[in-house]
């Protein structure tokens, strides 16, 4: 893969696994063909935890996204922010000021055009809080760094097997039918169509719209919404071009035969969308935000403390996140 600038990852917690699997990434981007990142964070976390994942490899401190190129190929360029030493699993608020100012720097160097895409780094939101961070999530910084709106930053779910998009995200089940309106679905699967064709290059995206109870409420049966929100939301999308079905139910839309007639599922809530994903491609899952004017993905998991320093943290996800950033800032470049 071919890109003119490099992709910026935030080291996420330094506790957390996300320095590891970073290095991880690096020692087999040859291997996967991954287009050149650099980490912001700190190079002596990221030597650290190489080393303690077993990996012996060369770290390359740089000052700039320019210096990035010349020594990709031989070492993992960091950008060096702290010099703090690497605690795996024990969070603290050092670390947190860490992760906070490297997500802030990233966001901003792409924002700046120093850099093709970013890829965050998972932190620990609780030890954020205690230095400032008052946003909901990562997701919810980046959008208000671009300018962009929370309701118009959309969060996508994508792997080999499928894409979804929550409506609604981290909020209790019971609240769920309350804030559903046919206007924020509207909205938001809009957004997602016009993104799976900016960043993906499906010229006409197909849309399956999942229903809000079981079987899709089977005519009012088994509640309202699906008739009175949901399809209204749809004949709306159906109206503004966008190749869209449903409401269906959400209990036939999973198996293989059903995900070939759709490019990518909108779920009604967190569960709907994230347990199918996770079960098909829970080592390959990325989080993408869509409708902002920056690349962003995320892998699929947290910090992982328990098992951090271990050796056992998968880094498939990692490359995907990285793989999945490199692609779309590919193709967002060529326009």
């Amino acid at each position: 893969m071919t890109l003119p600038l490099p992709l910026a990852l935030s080291i996420g917690d330094p506790a957390g696994v996300g320095p590891e699997l970073a290095a991880a990434a690096w020692a087999l981007s040859d291997a996967e063909g991954l287009p050149p990142f650099f980490v912001v964070g700190s190079a002596r976390i990221v030597e650290q935890a190489a080393r303690q994942r077993g990996l012996t490899m060369p770290i390359c401190a740089v000052k700039t996204p320019d210096e990035v190129a010349d020594c990709f190929d031989n070492a993992l360029p960091v950008l060096d922010l702290a010099d703090l030493p690497y605690t795996p699993g024990a969070p603290d608020d050092a670390g947190a000021e860490l992760a906070l100012n490297a997500l802030a720097i990233a966001t901003g160097l792409v924002r700046s055009g120093a850099a093709a895409g970013l890829v965050t780094g998972p932190i620990a939101k609780s030890r954020l809080a205690r230095v400032g961070f008052n946003h909901p999530g990562q997701t919810e910084f980046v959008a208000e760094a671009c300018g962009i709106t929370p309701e118009n930053a959309v969060m996508m779910l994508a792997g080999p097997s499928l894409r979804v998009v929550p409506i609604t995200v981290h909020v209790p089940l019971r609240a769920v039918p309350d804030m559903l309106t046919a206007e924020l679905i509207r909205s938001r699967a809009a957004i997602t169509a016009t993104a799976l064709t900016r960043d993906y290059g499906i010229e006409r995206p197909r849309l399956a719209v999942a229903g809000l109870n079981p079987h899709a409420g089977e005519d009012g049966r088994m509640g309202s919404e699906d008739a009175e929100i949901v399809a209204v939301a749809v004949t709306a999308l159906r109206d503004a071009g966008i190749d869209v079905t449903g409401p269906l139910p959400p209990d036939t839309m999973f198996h293989a035969e059903a995900r070939e007639r759709y490019d990518v599922a909108i779920c009604m809530y967190h569960d709907q969308a994230l347990i199918p994903l996770k079960a098909l491609d829970f080592d390959a899952g990325v989080n993408v935000t869509l409708g902002l004017p920056i690349i962003r993905t995320s892998p699929d998991h947290g910090t992982a403390f328990a098992i951090t320093g271990t050796g056992t943290a998968r880094v498939g996800p990692t490359i995907a996140a990285i793989r999945m950033a490199g692609e779309c800032a590919a193709r967002r470049m060529s326009l």
